[in-house]
C-alpha cells in the first residue's frame, strides 16, 4: 500500500509540474522580422536595418512599459564600432539614421527600464 500512494504522489507531483509549466509558456518568435533573444526583463526583439534600429519588449507576454525607458544598440562590423541611442517611439525604443547594418553584422543591445537593473542582448544579422 505504501508503494501505490508514493508512485501516486509522484505522478502527482510531476503532473502538476508539468502543467504548471505550461501556464506560463509563450512563444519566441520575431514578430517585427527581427531577432529575438530571450533576457531577465523579458524578450527583446532587435529590428537592425540600414535606415532603422528598433528595439520591442515583450514582457513575458505582456507589453513593457516603457516610461523613462532607455537603450543603447552597440554595432560592430570587424573592427568598425558604431552607438545608437535609441528612444521611445509608442510601443518600442527606435532611432532613425544611417546605419551600416549587414548580414554579419553583430550586436550589443542595452535595455533599462524604469526600477529595473539593465540588462544585455546579444545578436547577430543573419
Amino acid at each position: 500500500m505504501k508503494l501505490q500512494a508514493l508512485t501516486l504522489a509522484a505522478l502527482l507531483s510531476v503532473t502538476a509540474s508539468a502543467f504548471a509549466a505550461g501556464e506560463h509558456k509563450h512563444d519566441h518568435v520575431a514578430k517585427h522580422g527581427g531577432i529575438v533573444v530571450e533576457t531577465k526583463q523579458g524578450d527583446l526583439e532587435i529590428v537592425a536595418k540600414p535606415d532603422l534600429i528598433q528595439l520591442y519588449i515583450d514582457d513575458h507576454g505582456k507589453p513593457a512599459k516603457l516610461d523613462s525607458a532607455k537603450a543603447k544598440v552597440t554595432l560592430l562590423n570587424g573592427a568598425e564600432k558604431s552607438d545608437v541611442e535609441l528612444v521611445v517611439a509608442g510601443d518600442k525604443l527606435e532611432a532613425k539614421g544611417a546605419y551600416k547594418v549587414t548580414k554579419g553584422t553583430k550586436g550589443v543591445a542595452v535595455l533599462t527600464l524604469a526600477g529595473k537593473p539593465p540588462v544585455t542582448a546579444r545578436f547577430a544579422v543573419k
